[in-house]
Formats: structure tokens, C-alpha cells, sequence
């Protein structure tokens, strides 16, 4: 206690120094007082300005060396010991070189070179003199050289500082080069991945495949840092280091988002914003991210390794408070996002974009100790955006239950919800793996009520369709999405009042959600080959019906029976049979032409099955008839087709549009 109270009333400077607040390092400007620098001739070395000796520098440090070898081994340690005269030209050395530093541009302070290493070892033998003789008792030549001695260690760590700071504000250089190859916009210039040099730049060579530039700081200056932050720490100014460290990197970082094109985004930006701006906002979201998981996190991770690599910890740390200063801002934006409850079921898919995004963005912090509260936070922005992403999802079911429209589509096409949600279905299946790990985490939170309630539902999904169950709750889901497809389509068809144009919608449909699940695995799967097989059942039993519907009073125009009157054919009879025939067909073709099949195969199948029991059952009731009517025009009023025009006009069928019935082929 009595050296301290000594040495502050001696008005000497204390061991180490002041240690400035956080403020005062962040914008305070870097002076040595002191001294009054003289000024150094064109070709003279400025240490030798300020200081002579008879002793080089080599040698009064290893005499140094050995005193402090001495102090610390053998010496008697009850009284105080007796410095000699060649610590005070050491010390006079060291603080000549500093103001010898001082009056030099900022870009030549320390020499980075075989005087830069000399004058870190001169610093370290400063630090181990205030250590060494705080063991023993003052009397005043002590108290004299601790007090010089701490005082010119804290003014090379001033310099120190200084350097550091100089060596990693990287917004005074010039090197603009940019390094991203992996994300998708058109890469910036950027010179947060630049190589830097005091007066020059040098293009980066790319690590191919990666992307990533390392370093951008020249190695030489990496080393440099490396060699400051030792000395710093080593001297008990860890925070002052860790301080210029964190505050310029924080810097270059947020210059880097800008440089990339990303901007914060309030509240009240989003609820003003139109979906097509947001959707914008999103994608650029999204590329800040996967540049920042991809690129500037290992970079980073790497230089914070490399600048500290004699303290692991502390660049652990380092690394992991720069992520979560990033990582938060990043975390912001889906934050935001999900207080805005009002998105349609078409906006689901940016949200599991975004999802995923966060996945990624988990997975480049690492698994440190120091990291898990940034990971938990990020796995509970990624949980609320599921949670959003289940919520929109659920809007499909309400827009199918919600379509109650009750005119029916013309043409019996297929009716636009089913495609709507067919292809919003296949889409979503893009998605599955992400889809079904976001059911399962919404079932979770919701807690056993929903859980019960859950399996109820599944229940009335799989219950009477012949389905295996699937444990998957999206699965369920998305069954259930079809069910409720099924019983709307079902509905609508009832508002048309042709029951063959009846069967036809339910074919249209019918074969465009088969078409649709077979073109998706992951549907396919789900829903099963029992489904897809009652599912074809039900189409061939449509087929039947417009048959029946539409060609069964046709064909009864062909039955060869009836036309007989006492044994005799009726001409009478067979001319209404002829007559009757033809305005059936004439009708048929006049409306069923504008009927909408849009799946070829389906078209062609109509037809073919029409023309299987249409053209026969004519050829033959014309074979067999024709002889009872004259030639000549007469017979052609009733006569009015023959076989191949049949099947001519059969093939205009489901077109969907006018045919003029002028268009006939007479090929007799």
C-alpha cells in the first residue's frame, strides 16, 4: 500500500496507467504528451534523434534481460533491489523511439519489420520491470524507475493501441475488391474483402468453390495485428484491445451490409408496403443472410482465429459478439414480418423461404457454449415464422370452404379452384421436408388439447378412403385438402343442369388433380396408390354416365327394331328414326363442340369411345335401310350424314368453341 500511496504522490505515472472509458478509446484522439518532437533530418533515423548511448540497442536489451532474470530468481526479495544506470538509457530508448513514432505519418508508426519485432520486445521488458519490481520494497531509486517504467509502458501501449487501430480501420484505405461468387445478386464493390496494403492493392485470388477471400487484410498485416494484440494483452490492456477490435470490425461489417444493398426496414415501412415491395425487401433479406453464412462469418471467424490465435477463447468470444450484433439485425426483419397477420395463402412460400433461410443462418454460428443464446433467439424467430407459415397454409382450406360461387364454369373446364389449389399443392411439396418440420413444431407448441384434436381430424382424413395413415402432420393436412377439394367440386358440379355437361366437369377435374398428384412424388406419396386408384375408378364411371346421358337416346334411333308394320319396314317409321337422329346429333355436336376437355388424352378417349358405339351401330342401320329410300335429293333430306362425316363431326367434339355445322364432308 505505502509503494502505491509513494508512487501516486510522487505524481509519477501509476503502474499501468489510466485505463480510459470506452468513449474515450472509441473517439479520442491519440497524443503523447510529454514531449515536444523535434524535427528529423531527410536522411536521418529518427530514433537517433532523441537518443544516444554507447551501448546498441541489442545490447542494453540483454542486459535488461538478465536484470529482470536476476530480479526474479535469486534476488533478496526483504529489501529493495539497486537498479542500475543502463535501465534508465533502456528506458530513454524505448521512449525516444515512441516519439520518434509520433512525429511519423500514421501509415509508418511502427515500421512492421525487424525494428517493429525489437520494439515489441523492448515493450514486453518494460512490462516485466513494473511486474518484477512491484515484488520487492521501494526506496526512491525504485519508486523513481517504476513510476518511469510504467509510465513509458503506458505510452507504448497508447501506441500500441494506436497501431491496432490503424491496422484494422480498413474504411481509411482504398481497396475496393469484391469477393462474392455465391450469392445471387451481381457482386458490389466492397472493401470489406479486400486485401489491404498501406499504398497499394492487389486483387484477390478466389478459393474456388468457396467464394471466400482470406485474408482480406494482406498476411503480413494480419500478423502485425496478431503481434499488437499480444503485447496488449500481455500487458494487461486486453480491454482497450478487445474495444478497437470489436468497434471497427462492427464497423466494417455494417458498411459491408450497406455495401450489399441492405438497409433496416421498420414497422411502419412494412405495414405501408405493398406485397410486391416486400417481396422485394424479402429476397434482399434473404441474400444479406445466406452472403453473411456463406462468406463474411467464416471470414470473419477466421480473422478473429488468426489476429488471436494464443488466446482461442478470447477470439471465440470476439467472433461470437460480432455474430450476435448481425445476427440480431438480421432478426429484426422476420420479427417484423410476423406481427403483420393479414397474408394470403400465396405468400407462404416466401415465409418458409425465409424459414429456411434461418436454418442456414443457424447452423454457420456454430455449437460454442458462447453462441447457444444467440442460437436459442435464432431458433425462436425461425419457430414464429413457422408458426406464421402454418397459419397461411390453413387459408387454403378457408378459401376452398369460403367458395361458394354458385354460377358453374362454362364449359364444364376445369373449374379454377382446382387449379388454384392443385399447383399450390404442388408447389407447397417443394417444400415438404420444411413444411412437415413446421407442422410438427406447431403441433408440439399447441400442447395435448390440439394434439387430440389433431388426431380426430387425422381420423376423418384417412376414414373411408382406403388410405394408409401417415404419421406426417403436414400429410394430414394436405389430405384433408384434398377431401375438401373433392366435396366443393362435388358440389359445383350440381349447379349445372345438363347432367352429361355434369360429367363432363367432374372429368375435367377429375383428371386434372390425378394428372397433378402423379406428377408430384411427394403428393403421390402421400395420398397413396389406393387413392389415385379409386380416384381413376370414379373417372371411367363419369365416362359411363355422359354416355348414357348423351348417346343413349341416340343409339335408340338405330335399333333396328320396331320398324316393322304388318311385317313390312314402316317408311314412315324409318323416316322419323332418320329424322329423329339427325336432330339429336345435330344438337349434340352444336353444344357439346363448345364443351372445354383441355387434357388431350381425355379428349381422345371421349371420342374414341363415341365413335366405338356411334359410327357401327349408324354404318349398319344405314346399311341395312338405306335401300328403302330413293336416290336423289329426297333420300338426302333424311339420309343427312354419312358414316365418315359421323366421325368427322365426332372428332370436332369438346373444342371449345362454335363449329359450323356447314363444314360437312359428302364423300358418298
Amino acid at each position: 500500500m505505502n509503494k502505491r500511496l509513494n508512487s501516486e504522490k510522487s505524481g509519477s505515472f501509476p503502474r499501468f496507467g489510466r485505463r480510459r472509458s470506452k468513449r474515450e478509446l472509441e473517439t479520442g484522439s491519440f497524443k503523447l504528451k510529454g514531449l515536444n518532437p523535434k524535427v528529423c533530418g531527410k536522411n536521418q533515423n529518427p530514433v537517433e534523434l532523441f537518443w544516444k548511448s554507447d551501448l546498441n540497442h541489442d545490447q542494453i536489451l540483454e542486459k535488461v534481460v538478465q536484470f529482470i532474470e536476476k530480479l526474479a530468481s535469486g534476488q533478496d526479495k526483504s529489501k529493495a533491489p539497486e537498479i542500475p544506470n543502463f535501465v534508465e538509457s533502456f528506458l530513454k530508448m524505448v521512449e525516444s523511439r515512441i516519439a520518434a513514432y509520433e512525429q511519423s505519418e500514421a501509415s509508418a508508426k511502427l515500421g512492421f519489420n525487424e525494428e517493429y519485432t525489437s520494439f515489441f520486445e523492448a515493450v514486453s521488458c518494460l512490462s516485466k520491470i513494473v511486474n518484477t519490481l512491484d515484488e520487492f520494497p521501494f526506496d526512491s531509486a525504485t519508486t523513481s524507475c517504476f513510476n518511469r517504467a510504467g509510465s513509458v509502458h503506458h505510452r507504448a501501449m497508447l501506441l500500441s493501441e494506436y497501431q491496432f487501430l490503424a491496422l484494422l480501420d480498413i474504411s481509411k484505405r482504398n481497396c475496393n475488391v469484391t469477393v462474392d461468387s455465391k450469392t445471387p445478386k451481381t457482386p458490389k464493390q466492397s472493401f470489406f474483402n479486400s486485401n489491404q496494403e498501406t499504398d497499394r492493392c492487389v486483387k484477390p485470388e478466389y478459393v474456388s468453390g468457396t467464394g471466400i477471400v482470406f485474408p482480406y487484410f494482406p498476411p503480413q498485416s494480419v500478423a502485425n495485428m496478431n503481434q499488437v494484440a499480444l503485447a496488449m494483452i500481455s500487458a494487461g490492456y486486453e480491454e482497450e484491445c478487445f474495444i478497437v477490435y470489436s468497434g471497427l470490425r462492427l464497423k466494417a461489417l455494417d458498411f459491408e451490409f450497406r455495401n450489399q444493398g441492405y438497409e433496416n426496414v421498420n414497422m411502419e415501412d412494412f405495414q405501408s408496403m405493398d406485397w410486391e415491395s416486400l417481396e422485394g425487401e424479402i429476397d434482399n433479406w434473404i441474400h444479406i443472410v445466406k452472403y453473411c453464412t456463406t462468406n463474411l462469418f467464416s471470414v470473419e471467424r477466421k480473422l478473429c482465429n488468426s489476429v488471436f490465435p494464443e488466446h482461442s477463447l478470447i477470439a471465440q468470444k470476439l467472433f461470437c459478439d460480432l455474430a450476435t450484433s448481425l445476427t440480431i439485425r438480421l432478426l429484426n426483419f422476420p420479427n417484423a414480418i410476423v406481427l403483420i397477420k393479414q397474408y394470403s395463402a400465396e405468400k407462404l412460400f416466401k415465409f418458409l423461404d425465409i424459414y429456411e433461410t434461418l436454418s442456414d443462418l443457424t447452423s454457420s454460428l456454430g455449437s460454442e457454449l458462447s453462441a447457444l443464446d444467440l442460437i436459442s433467439e435464432t431458433s425462436e424467430t425461425q419457430r414464429r415464422v413457422g408458426e406464421a407459415a402454418v397459419t397461411i397454409f390453413c387459408q387454403l382450406e378457408n378459401s376452398i370452404k369460403s367458395d361458394n360461387g354458385r354460377i358453374p364454369v362454362a364449359s364444364g373446364a376445369v373449374h379454377p379452384l382446382t387449379r388454384y389449389t392443385m399447383n399450390y399443392l404442388k408447389y407447397a411439396c417443394e417444400y415438404k421436408d420444411t413444411l412437415e418440420l413446421v407442422f410438427q413444431q406447431h403441433y408440439e407448441t399447441e400442447g395435448s388439447t390440439r394434439r387430440k384434436v389433431q388426431k380426430q381430424e387425422s381420423k376423418n382424413a384417412i376414414e373411408d378412403n382406403d388410405r394408409i395413415p401417415k404419421t406426417s402432420h403436414f400429410s394430414v393436412k394436405l389430405m384433408m385438402v384434398m377431401d375438401l377439394l373433392d366435396a366443393k367440386i362435388e358440389m359445383k358440379s350440381k349447379f349445372y343442369r345438363d347432367p352429361a355437361l355434369r360429367y363432363i366437369f367432374l372429368m375435367n377435374n377429375g383428371r386434372y388433380i390425378l394428372q397433378k398428384i402423379k406428377g408430384s412424388t411427394d403428393i403421390d406419396e402421400i395420398m397413396g396408390p389406393s387413392w389415385s386408384g379409386k380416384r381413376t375408378s370414379d373417372l371411367r364411371q363419369y365416362h359411363k354416365n355422359y354416355q348414357r346421358e348423351t348417346w343413349r337416346k341416340v343409339l335408340q334411333c338405330l335399333n333396328h327394331e320396331g320398324l316393322q308394320t304388318n311385317g313390312k319396314v314402316s317408311k314412315a317409321i324409318l323416316k322419323g328414326r332418320f329424322k329423329n337422329f339427325n336432330t339429336l346429333f345435330d344438337e349434340i355436336h352444336k353444344t357439346q363442340s363448345i364443351w372445354m376437355v383441355s387434357d388431350e388424352q381425355l379428349k381422345s378417349e371421349l371420342r374414341v369411345s363415341i365413335s366405338a358405339v356411334v359410327i357401327p351401330a349408324y354404318r349398319s342401320f344405314l346399311g341395312r335401310f338405306k335401300s328403302h329410300f330413293d336416290s336423289g335429293k329426297k333420300a338426302e333430306k333424311y339420309i343427312k350424314y354419312q358414316p365418315e362425316d359421323i366421325e368427322g363431326l365426332i372428332d370436332k367434339l369438346f373444342e371449345g368453341s362454335m363449329t359450323s355445322m356447314g363444314r360437312r364432308r359428302h364423300n358418298n
